[in-house]
């Protein structure tokens, strides 16, 4: 049966109130769609945007069929949903990305397993799904980290180990883990991936992420790779996309490791942190091109017009600093809306714009980042999985 598409009028419906939703609506909004958010909350960065709202739990059969009975067609705005309860809208309503992609990323053992499927190349890995795996980790490698298999992100649930006698000490684990080993890479890139009902795929820039304390910092668009290493990578993601049979967007995060190899590091079937900059660099950015492939319209080429630098503003310390990025010539301000600016929590971001192929150099970066991510190349990045290894 023809997928249907769905013309500028209907309602797209989105799980989940987060910044991720609030800044799809928008997207839709401008293609002359409606929007219709399940939340948890009634007061959620993306609640404030759009026309209605069921509030309920992303499990609760009877919230979810209220939902799906005031939406034309379903996507998510983050992973750590209910798979069973997007099998349970997909009774119902088109859902884009399909449940299935979704119940992939949830879990890292069948992320992985199925990205090694597709052939692309992955970090050394093995399941851990109880304490009578660890003995067998040793031929892995050391250093390894251990990572819970489902719900974390941004550095959460993962476990350092530096060598056999670290791994012996290990007690009362969440199980099921996956262990990787770690890998000295020189960079993380990542790659914002499309595809649409009719086969359409467009990838958008490489990019060079650079995190803190297990969370993104600092996205340069584009990445300072060779040409033929950025294209690669995005041949990977268009890879991964196809093969996975994807209907909207998708950030694919990988390792540059420091042989020159790339390996991929997990996927995010959703509008990710690290394709924020297309918001002021490009004509049509990464919330529009996930409007446009869940509703079905065409994809227009994902052209950067510009170069940027976006860097996430974290917590307290980083919203003080609002009045002087509102002054700053270049720079454009997008906050969530969110009530309270707690530690580590992101409260906004900001593009800093320039030239197509004037992006700054690294002493002048200096300059324009706030003090908090300045020095990124000199010390440890913080990212969980680079074990102190990037340079």
């Amino acid at each position: 049966m023809k997928a249907q598409v769905f013309a500028p009028g209907s309602t797209i419906g989105i799980i989940g109130g987060g910044q991720l939703g609030r800044m799809s609506a928008v997207a839709a909004s401008k293609l002359g769609f409606h929007v219709h958010v399940l939340s948890t909350e009634a007061q959620s960065p993306a609640t404030e945007v759009v026309a209605s709202v069921t509030v309920g739990a992303y499990d609760d059969p009877a919230a979810l069929e209220d939902f799906a009975s005031r939406c034309d067609v379903v996507t998510f705005e983050f992973e750590n949903i209910s798979a069973e309860g997007l099998a349970l809208l997909e009774k119902h309503r088109p859902v884009r990305p399909a449940g299935e992609i979704l119940r992939i990323s949830q879990d890292r053992i069948a992320e992985k397993t199925r990205l090694s499927e597709i052939g692309v190349s992955l970090a050394p890995w093995r399941a851990v799904n109880g304490p009578e795996d660890l003995a067998g980790l040793e031929t892995l490698g050391f250093p390894l980290i251990l990572k819970t298999t489902r719900f974390g992100y941004d550095g959460k649930g993962q476990f350092r180990v530096a060598d056999a006698e670290a791994l012996a000490t290990l007690q009362d684990l969440p199980y099921p883990l996956v262990a990787e080993k770690m890998i000295d890479f020189e960079r993380e890139l990542s790659v914002m991936v499309v595809r649409g009902l009719d086969g359409t795929v467009r990838c958008f820039d490489t990019v060079e992420n650079r995190h803190r304390n297990g969370i993104l910092d600092v996205t340069l668009a584009p990445a300072r790779v060779m040409p033929d290493l950025a294209l690669q990578a995005q041949d990977m993601a268009a890879c991964i996309a196809e093969a996975l049979g994807l209907i909207g967007i998708m950030g694919v995060e990988m390792f540059h490791a420091a042989d020159g190899s790339l390996m991929v590091n997990e996927i995010a079937p959703r509008p990710h942190n690290s394709g924020h900059w297309t918001m002021d660099a490009c004509l049509v950015d990464q919330f529009e091109m996930h409007v446009r492939a869940v509703a079905g319209l065409p994809l227009p080429p994902a052209r950067r017009h510009s170069d940027a630098v976006m860097h996430n503003l974290i917590g307290p310390e980083d919203m003080t600093r609002v009045p002087a990025i509102l002054a700053t010539d270049g720079a454009s301000l997008h906050l969530y809306g969110k009530a309270e600016a707690r530690p580590g929590r992101k409260m906004g971001h900001v593009n800093t714009i320039f030239p197509r192929g004037a992006l700054p150099g690294e002493l002048a970066l200096e300059g324009l980042l706030p003090p908090r991510i300045r020095g990124l190349r000199a010390d440890c990045c913080g990212e969980s999985s680079c074990g102190g290894h990037c340079r």
